[in-house]
């Protein structure tokens, strides 16, 4: 590989990348859909309300050295909490009572394990009652589907609190026809406009914007105005408010009644930070971290505040047993029946007390969101290992479909119901052919991707696979029978097999892929949504950005070992797939590109940057390569900057389809990336705007977008951030990587963004060794989470 002159412009020449990006932040506002994003460059303005809806939480906390994580909280991200709780849980009756306040310290262990565990077993209980097709699931999956539709915006938190970049707030699974409303469904339209009115009265009176009334009134439900005069940290409960501002808002309202030392604000920040960590991927904080962090918050009694939250059942405490060296694998969870049975729970809890003081602890702290997820998560998956018949003969039916790269998978599926598959692009070859195999079976298949583009890929592959067979031989069955969705399709029930009457989907195979895209709440419902029976395979690339949603699941479960895990031995073909590999395993090496399959432009400053961008996607690369500007994607670290993709993509829109964006900023025929739920992009274009809104053809499907809509869910397309890039791939990628996002660079990142390019990569680059760097020296930035012991609970390890 070679440079290319940073002048030349004319022809690209063949290079080796070692460059860094720049990253932008866009600002926090009011509206919903409105997030603060990393980077090194304060760029506020009206295109931030979309960035929420674009980017992802973990392209902040993953895609920088100094990812966005709680003070103290990144030491134990890969563990997980045992399925009890620390003192201190009980309910607010309780720990409203003179004897509960004198209970030992043995004993109100025991009472918040009791209360949690009856609230598990509750929840569990629930998931019993049938569920109709079609309609929401009931117990623990209803609980899910509701948490996981809920929109969430986050701002920058104090530098001294959260160690990294801004988050942004992240969801997954696309579910308008579900959406929690303002008011209970059946009330009349009066009531949420007096509502509205009243929360509206309170907050001019507090001095906050009155445009927050709808907001309000839908985050705090009924009575919402009474709340808020009792309680003003409240208000932190809406997203994209800070601290600081319900901090103003409750001086307002109680004058000399408000102090830093109020119950009620020490809760609030409480909340608050664990659902800002939640942003950036944890699922719960350690207790020493969150305590630092409410301190720089001048909360001043930090641990009064945490008690106070768990009081009133905002937070939940769970107790990780950390190993140690030569130390016995934890016991498996056991029921409160096992202890009475076994004599284990005296009248004083000493054995009990005894028991737990054998091995030391972690305590975190998680909201019960995130903790009903793991918990539900964890039970899924052991249902599908626990429901498929052992020693039933399917493992000869499957042998002979066993050939080739796909034999080692094909025999894993075979005898197990939970399966991990790794690999890259190359490798979907692989479940491509294990849905051939099993649908050859006469089983039920479905098969699900991230992204519609994902979704398009893998029905290439099946349809791929059934032409093969029908030169080879009569087909025992077409490939392209299989049902192929997105996740949040999938999830949404716009998509895939269907529910049979107990909600639970129509197949005997699901094969997720893009699988480190899961979230830990999809991730939970997918397998609550399994059949007893039903096999499930999840196939990923472990090298790219993780979820934006919180958790790691595939991280998680590789490293628990509880299940097969067949690493595919497929390379991606060319030179852009064996520099990727490179960049997998930290090694950013020159690779041979004799048909500039990989390119290199070195700039000087931003302003380089984005000319020379614009340079290649509309004449060096359609010219010297072959592929035309609608099949090139830009990427950029950040939205913000003198080269994100706001301004990248105002240059990109004034030389490929220039117009005065009369619609909100757009016009026919502009490139576009729709998020119609935060996290998610889908890539589209303007078709027309008229009264209805905003025309646009995403995926093949038509969409309207309402005008009050455009400014929040939709922006511009030819640029876009590596998390708004993951689980696409196009002929050819320029990749930005402008001087001032150094520090933005990790491992996940170029390997994610370089991997977006299936013929050809551009880099354009500005960081000098800030490249090499991050490849070799950054990897994923931990995140906390429970799912690794709660798993390995009920799953012992295979190896």
């Amino acid at each position: 590989m070679t440079t290319e002159p940073s002048a030349a412009a004319e022809k690209a020449e063949p290079g080796t990348p070692d460059a860094g990006p720049e990253s932008g932040m866009p600002g926090a506002g009011d509206q919903p859909g409105t997030a603060a994003r990393a980077g090194a460059s304060p760029d506020t303005g009206a295109g931030d309300t979309a960035d929420a809806a674009e980017d992802s939480s973990a392209d902040t906390a993953e895609g920088s050295s100094s990812g966005a994580v709680p003070v103290d909280g990144d030491a134990g991200a890969d563990g997980g909490a045992a399925d009890s709780a620390a003192e201190g849980t009980e309910s607010p009756a309780e720990g409203a009572t003179e004897g509960a306040v004198q209970l030992s310290e043995a004993e109100a262990e025991l009472a918040a394990q009791r209360e949690l565990r009856e609230r598990i077993e509750r929840r569990k209980a629930e998931k019993e009652g049938p569920v109709l097709a079609g309609t929401a699931l009931s117990g623990t999956a209803a609980d899910l589907l509701a948490a996981v539709r809920a929109v969430e915006s986050g701002e920058k938190p104090s530098a001294s609190v959260f160690g990294g970049p801004e988050p942004t707030p992240r969801r997954v699974a696309q579910e308008p026809a579900r959406r929690p409303q303002p008011v209970p469904s059946g009330a009349p339209a009066s009531m949420a406009s007096e509502s509205v009115e009243a929360v509206r009265a309170v907050l001019v009176r507090g001095g906050a914007p009155e445009a927050l009334a709808p907001q309000t009134a839908a985050t705090l439900g009924e009575g919402a105005d009474g709340q808020l005069r009792e309680d003003p940290w409240q208000l932190l409960r809406v997203a994209g408010v800070r601290p600081e501002q319900a901090d103003g808002f409750a001086r307002a309202l109680l004058s000399a009644e408000c102090g830093p030392d109020d119950e009620r604000r020490g809760r609030a920040v409480t909340v608050w930070l664990l659902e800002q960590a939640a942003l950036v991927g944890h699922t719960a904080l350690e207790a020493a971290a969150l305590h630092a962090a409410l301190a720089q918050r001048s909360v001043p009694d930090p641990d009064a505040a945490v008690q106070s939250a768990l009081a009133e059942g905002d937070a939940l405490v769970f107790q990780d047993a950390l190993d140690e060296p030569g130390s016995a694998p934890p016991a498996p969870r056991r029921s409160e029946e096992d202890d009475a049975q076994d004599g284990e729970v005296g009248a004083d809890g000493a054995e009990g007390e005894k028991a737990e003081e054998a091995r030391p602890v972690r305590v975190l702290i998680g909201l019960e969101r995130y903790a009903l997820a793991e918990e539900s998560l964890a039970d899924g998956l052991a249902r599908v290992v626990n429901s498929l018949p052992k020693e039933d003969g399917a493992a000869a039916i499957w042998e002979p479909a066993a050939t080739g790269s796909a034999a080692g998978l094909i025999r894993a599926v075979a005898g197990h119901g939970l399966v991990l598959h790794t690999g890259g692009e190359a490798s979907r070859a692989e479940p491509a052919a294990l849905v051939a195999a099993a649908l050859s079976l006469g089983l039920r298949v479905c098969a699900a991707a991230h992204h519609p583009d994902g979704r398009r890929r893998f029905a290439g592959l099946l349809a791929d696979a059934g032409a093969r067979e029908a030169r080879d031989a009569a087909p025992a069955a077409d490939p392209s029978a299989a049902v192929v969705a997105t996740v949040a399709g999938l999830l949404s029930g716009e998509e895939g097999p269907g529910r049979d009457r107990d909600g639970m989907f129509r197949t005997d195979l699901l094969v997720v892929l893009d699988a480190p895209q899961l979230d830990v709440e999809s991730a939970a419902m997918l397998a609550e949504s399994l059949p007893d029976g039903a096999r499930l395979v999840l196939s990923g690339d472990p090298g790219v950005l993780w979820s934006a949603g919180p958790g790691r699941v595939f991280a998680d479960l590789l490293a628990a070992r509880v299940c097969p895990q067949i690493a595919s031995r497929t390379p991606d073909p060319g030179p852009v797939g064996e520099l990727v590999s490179g960049i997998g395993i930290g090694e950013l090496n020159q690779v041979e590109a004799p048909g500039k399959e990989v390119v290199i432009i070195p700039v000087r400053d931003a302003g380089e940057a984005v000319h020379r961008t614009v340079q290649l996607v509309a004449d060096s690369v359609p010219r010297a390569i072959g592929i035309p500007a609608e099949q090139t994607q830009v990427i950029t670290p950040g939205h913000g900057g003198a080269a994100g993709t706001r301004v990248l993509n105002a240059a990109l829109k004034e030389r490929l389809n220039p117009g005065p964006g009369r619609f909100g900023g757009f016009d026919p025929g502009d490139r576009v990336a729709y998020s119609a739920t935060p996290g998610r992009a889908v890539l589209g274009q303007v078709v027309k705007a008229d009264a209805a809104g905003l025309h646009l053809e995403c995926a093949g499907v038509p969409v309207v977008v309402p005008k009050e809509r455009v400014e929040q869910t939709v922006r511009h397309g030819w640029a876009l951030t590596a998390h708004q890039a993951v689980g696409v791939r196009w002929p050819a990628a320029v990749v930005v990587l402008p001087g001032d996002a150094a520090q933005a660079l990790s491992r996940p990142w170029v390997y994610t963004a370089f991997g977006r390019a299936d013929r050809h990569l551009s880099v354009v680059h500005g960081v000098e060794q800030a490249l090499p760097h991050a490849v070799a020296e950054t990897p994923a930035k931990p995140r906390t989470t429970r799912l690794p012991a709660l798993i390995t609970a009920q799953i012992p390890p295979s190896v």
